[in-house]
């Protein structure tokens, strides 16, 4: 690891603990309540689910619209492996989470080999097609519940797990707000790797990448995979913050608001997936009177960003405090040198 490389992951790391201090000082104040914290708990939830989708939408360059398929896979086998009690307490949480996502990774990887052999329009309807297969079938399973759904998944604030002297609410939003950060840093951290590198290069063009070398067939089905693993975490987080499981939670509808925090971001940006699932998360909050309107202000923000900024809020840029504080000059991803 490089000096460059080292500080500029100290003092991001930094920057992530100033920001849970800070958290935690408000929630002793009295400031940060029971309420607020649900929704920095989803805020989480929804960054997960967004860089992960980022990965195949954004940094492999290919339209999925079965998301939510991954997500619901990752829920109900985390909150049934929890339910029926095989490893008791927080541990089991974090087992549940781990299983979720490999169902999660499994199913991606049965859906990618076939459908990533085609591209575009064709592509995002077969994930469509396959993200509503997912949904029909739990739907019509006794283990899931039905159409009636999974009650009684107990919270993760419901186990003992007071820490530090943080309250069991807060430190239910702690463990979640660092496997929040674990994730992202760890699929950030394979884009920039060489795997990551050829993800990239099948996106800028997949002929002239398969003709220097790369595997795109096995590229392709490894940033698919990653993306419905981190997909099936953040499904397992989900339903034990909620308590309950629906199917219908799960539609094409969920699909497309994740989509739509993507694009909003910037396709390739993984700080722009963090700001825009920061900003459309809180907005219905901001604004719960005219909740049923969200969808049309999704729809209006997201018109609004393409005709003005068209390659999203943050484009293929990522925002580094290293070259803030560093005093570094700016890298050119695009071309691959330094910017004079």
């Amino acid at each position: 690891m490089t000096k460059k490389t080292a500080f500029s992951y100290g003092i991001n790391l930094l920057a992530v603990l100033v920001l849970f201090f800070v958290l935690l000082l408000l929630n002793k104040q009295g400031i940060i309540n029971k309420y607020v914290l649900g929704i920095l708990t989803l805020i989480c939830i929804n960054i997960i689910l967004a860089v992960s989708l980022n990965v195949t939408t954004g940094c492999l360059g290919q339209i999925a619209l079965g998301h939510a398929g991954f997500m619901s896979a990752g829920a109900y086998t985390a909150a049934i492996f929890t339910q029926a009690g095989i490893i008791p307490g927080v541990g089991g949480y974090f087992a549940g989470l781990l299983l979720g996502g490999l169902v999660a990774a499994i199913i991606g990887i049965i859906i990618g080999l076939p459908a990533l052999r085609l591209r575009g329009d064709y592509l995002a309807i077969i994930t469509l097609a396959f993200g509503e297969i997912i949904r029909v079938v739990i739907e019509n399973m006794t283990i899931t519940g039905g159409a009636q759904g999974l009650k009684g998944i107990k919270k993760l604030s419901a186990y003992d797990i007071s820490l530090f002297g943080m309250n069991a609410d807060f430190t239910a939003f702690a463990i979640v707000f660092f496997l929040m950060v674990l994730s992202v840093v760890l699929m950030y951290t394979m884009m920039v790797s060489r795997h990551g590198r050829a993800i990239l290069a099948i996106r800028e063009d997949d002929i002239a990448s398969e003709a220097a070398g790369v595997n795109n067939t096995y590229y392709r089905t490894l940033a698919f995979t990653v993306s419905a693993f981190f997909a099936g975490i953040a499904g397992g987080m989900y339903a034990h913050y909620i308590g309950i499981l629906g199917a219908k939670s799960f539609d094409f509808n969920k699909s497309i608001e994740i989509l739509i925090t993507v694009v909003l971001g910037g396709l390739g940006s993984f700080t722009g997936s963090v700001v825009s699932a920061i900003a459309l998360t809180s907005l219905p909050e901001l604004l719960r009177q005219f909740s049923d309107y969200r969808m049309l202000v999704y729809s209006i923000v997201l018109i609004l960003v393409m005709i003005f900024k068209p390659s999203g809020l943050m484009g293929t840029k990522e925002f580094s405090l290293s070259r803030i504080f560093g005093g570094r000059k700016k890298v050119s991803s695009e071309k691959g040198s330094d910017t004079q």
